[in-house]
């Protein structure tokens, strides 16, 4: 399931996760909460989700930023990258070998941060024009705040991609690619797995193109109008998680799928 807009929104929980996470564990159901946001190692996000009252071990939480570096594993072992982003990122780089540099890097990875510097996204383009392969971690163009909209990492990889002439290969949601990763950590099959978000864009499609059934929840960025204008539809639609609580063995009957 995603995080943000399914599970919290704004640092607070939505009413009934903790319900149906307890449900779950209940009834020995493994699950695994994604993010597309790649600033928080997992330790920070069990940290950020304690705080709103909901109980998810480290093991359980799967990150652009664990993704992306899974992937560079594959790739290119013990590699080196020049990376744009938080702790979350370069944690999880480091933890797999990489070299963090900004001389002659395999890769440069752009990932999500608050403080996007120009020096740093300059320097970026200058490595990815001498050559460095551009990886991104999640193609999400803006993320909320409370004062409104913020630029996020879509938004950033296009600038580098405008001035490169060099498009970033996306990890994240809706990378198939994410959600097969998540799906061996959980040691689960794609036939006997879900996946509930509130974006059409990124959640329902990533289930999608990895051979899910998927649940668009409505508390979060997508309504009902909203997934009406996709070309895909989500197996099901629900207001919120609430509407599963009770419904975690048999999540497509009864009154979860009553849109």
């Amino acid at each position: 399931m995603d995080m943000d807009g399914v599970l919290v929104r704004e640092e607070h929980l939505i009413p009934g996760a903790d319900t149906l996470i307890g449900e779950l564990r209940d009834n020995q159901i493994p699950f695994m909460v994604l993010t597309n946001n790649s600033i928080y190692t997992p330790r920070d996000l069990r940290a950020r989700l304690l705080r709103t009252g909901l109980d998810i071990p480290e093991e359980s939480i799967w990150t652009s930023a664990l993704a992306t570096a899974g992937f560079l594993e594959q790739q290119r072992p013990g590699g080196s990258a020049y990376v744009v982003g938080e702790s979350g990122l370069t944690t999880a780089l480091h933890d797999i070998g990489y070299v963090l540099t900004d001389r002659d890097p395999d890769y440069v990875v752009l990932g999500e941060t608050r403080t996007y510097s120009f020096e740093a996204i300059t320097r970026a383009i200058r490595l990815v024009e001498n050559g460095a392969r551009f990886i991104a971690t999640n193609p999400d163009e803006k993320g909320p705040s409370r004062e409104g909209s913020l630029p996020a990492t879509g938004a950033v990889a296009a600038l580098i991609e405008r001035a490169t002439g060099h498009a970033p290969y996306y990890v994240g949601k809706p990378n198939p690619l994410m959600m097969r990763s998540a799906l061996r950590v959980l040691g689960a099959h794609s036939e006997q797995t879900l996946m509930i978000g509130d974006r059409m864009d990124t959640d329902v499609r990533a289930g999608l193109e990895s051979g899910l059934r998927t649940i668009l929840v409505l508390s979060g960025i997508s309504d009902e109008a909203t997934a009406d204008r996709f070309p895909y539809r989500p197996t099901t639609i629900v207001d919120s998680i609430a509407d599963l609580v009770g419904h975690t063995t048999d999540p497509f009957d009864g009154k979860s799928s009553s849109h």
